[in-house]
């Protein structure tokens, strides 16, 4: 059985391409390599592992991959941590779009003219982003205010993208929301802006990385964005991948959606705290200021993860502080080479 993973050479789409690989599958993946450029992964020299260089916008190229594809998992997008939602806000509006209408053309042809039975799409936990009340369930997105940011209001199109191309071509669909990816291989994108945040400067915006590279370069006190008292859900890489798959392959999740994340609440600054010890040792007074907001900076964005539980068996079961005692060294790496 082969599947097509979109955005095969980003961040999650490693991990999703490694967890296929680990279940038998053939994978086709497909990525124009505009945010890092060429990437060395563990699969490249893997027989079931094919990448196709080119962009998810081409529809005639999307159609001929999977023609012969049994499903399709859509995770191309233009992605980027909380400085990349202000500096591109239009571009991941216009950009996403049509990556998203071009997936949906060739996969209601495939659909039709060859193999594909499914398409799994990745949205994101951002589509909860103007929600009051906790925790966001499954449901929740069509009922709160539309997402502020650009980016969120486009992954919630992603899902009437899905909803749209079952009503009118009946091209089946599973939706997935990972929440706070954590894990190794995130890097500095070529096209993200630099932040000042203290006395070092930032080029991802994403939390893990960049506390740990701050802590690394000796910032103290340590600047942390907003008080620290923002909620999330760090889930593992390899979790998220697992429940990808999972919701892809399962007959329950045939036109379902689901909240994929660990069930563990996090403050930024339990998250600070956490890496300041593992870094400096328990003796070192945590120390820490407080930087002015972003704008889209979620305050609270905690998931209901029963549904997945229920239908897919799935529970992200990754602690974070296992999660960081992975994640750290190969930033320490990172940091050392100018990834980050």
């Amino acid at each position: 059985m082969k599947v097509c993973v979109s955005g095969s050479a980003g961040f999650i789409g490693g991990y999703i391409v490694e967890d296929l690989l680990g279940r038998g599958y053939d994978v086709i993946g497909i990525d124009n390599l505009s945010k890092y450029g060429p990437v060395s992964k563990s699969y490249d020299a893997n027989p079931n592992y094919e990448l196709v260089v080119g962009d998810a916008i081409d529809v005639d190229l999307m159609t001929k991959i999977l023609m012969d594809c049994d499903h399709f998992i859509a995770g191309a997008a233009l992605i980027g941590g909380i400085s990349y939602f202000h500096a591109f806000a239009y571009d991941l509006l216009a950009q996403n779009e049509r990556i998203m209408a071009s997936s949906c053309d060739a996969a209601i042809r495939a659909n039709r003219q060859g193999k594909l039975q499914k398409v799994t799409y990745m949205s994101s936990s951002m589509v909860f982003e103007s929600t009051e009340h906790w925790p966001s369930v499954e449901g929740d997105e069509r009922q709160v205010p539309p997402p502020l940011s650009s980016y969120g209001f486009q992954k919630l199109a992603v899902e009437y993208f899905a909803k749209a191309a079952w009503d009118q071509y009946r091209l089946p669909y599973t939706i997935v929301r990972p929440f706070n990816c954590v894990g190794i291989g995130e890097m500095r994108a070529k096209s993200e802006v630099e932040v000042k945040s203290g006395n070092v400067t930032l080029a991802m915006s994403h939390v893990v990385p960049d506390l740990v590279q701050k802590i690394l370069k000796g910032q103290d006190p340590l600047h942390i964005l907003g008080d620290g008292s923002q909620i999330r859900h760090y889930t593992y890489g390899g979790d998220l991948a697992r429940g990808i798959v999972d919701a892809m392959e399962n007959p329950a999740a045939l036109n379902e959606d689901f909240n994929l994340s660990t069930a563990e609440s996090t403050t930024v600054l339990q998250l600070a705290e956490l890496i300041w010890k593992k870094l400096k040792g328990p003796d070192v007074p945590f120390n820490y200021v407080s930087d002015e907001a972003y704008e889209y900076d979620v305050q609270r964005r905690v998931p209901g993860v029963q549904k997945a539980k229920d239908l897919l068996g799935f529970e992200a079961t990754t602690p974070l502080d296992e999660i960081l005692d992975e994640v750290i060294p190969w930033i320490e790496m990172a940091v050392d080479e100018g990834l980050i």
